[in-house]
């Protein structure tokens, strides 16, 4: 799936020798997404369980910032930077929506439409600002902060969504089998009924976060909680692996290379 430009007739002032800071959309990219989704979900838990809920969000915190700061410092796509950084993002973004469960008692049904209201004024600025939601032109500082924190609010709504569904009876197999019906939807709308291209992907965009969550739990929790029982930490330590394997791939001559 490509994205393209709506209504972006305004000039870019962009930084010099500053080139498109994301990705192409190929399956590379929505399988490294899926994986990372997975992976944030289970490391977020293994942290909290290993270092306890406050060192846990500290330290995802930091980390999060130390991998958008070298994000934003560099002035093109570079394959490792740009997924540790959605690393860290998926890691938090856990962490974000545990808070507000554990921490603070809100249930899902209530943070889900929360986060979803968050990632809608987020789009709305952005819109506002640039006149377009596509990240086929991320080449200037300020569209590339509007496009991290559509990622952070995406990430953020996921995993509410995700918990939502596997606590109101669905289980997290039956989950998995929802998102992953789920995020055709758009794919199929794009390429059958004319959907743009920029609202099909991001709709499936914040779909593989529920997804990859969902899979990555039923992988990693117990049976007694419907789960295969793997543990956190193999599940993210094999998620990890093959995370590494495919950004090396992308980073390689034979791969897109670093733009």
């Amino acid at each position: 799936m490509t994205t393209e430009h709506l209504l972006d007739d305004r000039p870019l002032v962009r930084l010099r020798g500053m080139a498109n800071k994301v990705p192409e959309v190929t399956v590379y990219f929505w399988i490294i997404k899926v994986l990372t989704t997975g992976m944030g979900e289970t490391a977020s838990d293994l942290l909290a369980r290993l270092l306890g809920p406050v060192p846990a969000v500290a330290l995802g915190g930091l980390a999060l910032v130390a991998s958008l700061a070298l994000q934003l410092a560099v002035r093109r796509y570079v394959a490792w930077i740009y997924w540790t950084a959605v690393v860290m993002v998926s890691v938090f973004g856990t962490m974000a929506a545990d808070v507000l469960h554990v921490g603070l008692g809100i249930s899902y049904t209530v943070s889900t439409p929360l986060f979803l209201t968050a990632l809608a004024a987020v789009f709305a600025l952005w819109y506002a600002s640039e006149r377009s939601l596509s990240i086929d032109g991320i080449r200037t500082r300020r569209r590339e902060i509007f496009y991290w924190a559509t990622v952070l609010a995406t990430f953020a709504l996921g995993t509410a969504a995700g918990d939502l569904t596997a606590t109101i009876g669905l289980g997290y197999l039956g989950s998995v089998v929802l998102f992953a019906a789920a995020i055709c939807v758009p794919a199929l709308a794009h390429t059958s009924a004319g959907l743009n291209a920029v609202t099909a992907f991001w709709t499936a965009y914040v779909i593989t976060r529920p997804l990859g969550a969902s899979v990555a739990d039923w992988m990693a929790l117990s049976h007694a909680r419907g789960g295969l029982g793997l543990g956190l930490a193999p599940v993210t330590l094999a998620w990890t692996v093959a995370i590494v394997s495919f950004v090396a791939y992308l980073a390689s001559p034979g791969g897109q290379g670093d733009r």
